[in-house]
């Protein structure tokens, strides 16, 4: 078995691969009502990883027996595209998408005032359009935007970016070769303006002190979302004042 070399993250001059300080995070571009039969979407894009979602709800839930009586059930599908990937990804959901859609719904009902609509379903679907890693924080993202675009109350958006370790230096949105060889990486979402954590998972080992400094670097990379989330939502709203 050939055995393959792992590639050196950050180069000579301090930088990563992609040309970014440890510090930076890739472009974002967030764009809403981007369908028209949604009651809200939004496409939210961070580097080469882009996620379409839409949100369909408040309504009755069907079959009838399954609704909450306190409360709306949040429907959340994750799912990528077979072409998101290098390779043709199968389009039936994998264990890792069922997972994925659990730890987001988890994450969304945190921020969702289910509770002003109870005995009724929410539904929450997000496909990956293009995968080059950090998808489940842009896909909570988007769907964060999508419920936001559809006027469903929320405590707050949520913004999220990873932390990890590549050769040793704690960086901040990890790109696809930090992600597959980096030391540790570490999803983390948050509801900004409540100070509130909504994900945070962490895969490999760091010190107590990297994953200190790993946080601080994530509340500045969140601080910069959350302004972008809002930025976005004004100009929607500008758009339908000059209309």
């Amino acid at each position: 078995m050939m055995q393959v070399q792992k590639p050196r993250l950050i180069l000579e001059n301090g930088l990563r691969t992609d040309g970014r300080r440890p510090d930076e995070m890739r472009p974002i571009k967030i764009e809403l009502g981007v369908l028209k039969n949604a009651d809200g979407s939004a496409i939210f894009e961070m580097g080469n990883t882009k996620v379409l979602a839409a949100v369909y709800g408040p309504k009755e839930m069907h079959p009838r027996h399954l609704a909450l009586p306190d409360r709306a059930s949040l429907r959340v599908r994750y799912h990528m595209t077979p072409f998101s990937t290098d390779e043709r990804k199968n389009p039936a959901p994998s264990r890792r998408e069922i997972e994925l859609s659990k730890v987001i719904r988890e994450a969304l009902e945190s921020a969702v005032l289910t509770e002003l609509f109870p005995r009724t379903v929410i539904d929450v679907f997000m496909e990956v359009l293009q995968a080059d890693a950090g998808t489940r924080l842009v896909s909570l993202m988007a769907a964060s935007m999508a419920l936001a675009d559809a006027g469903i109350p929320m405590r707050d958006l949520i913004a999220g970016v990873a932390v990890g370790k590549a050769d040793g230096v704690i960086v901040l949105d990890l790109n696809e070769p930090e992600d597959m060889w980096g030391e540790a990486d570490m999803p983390v979402a948050m509801l900004p303006s409540l100070g509130q954590v909504a994900l945070l998972q962490l895969n490999g080992n760091m010190t107590p002190d990297e994953f200190r400094k790993g946080l601080e670097l994530v509340q500045k990379g969140i601080t910069e979302i959350y302004n972008l989330q809002k930025e976005a939502l004004r100009k929607k709203y500008a758009e339908y004042k000059e209309e």
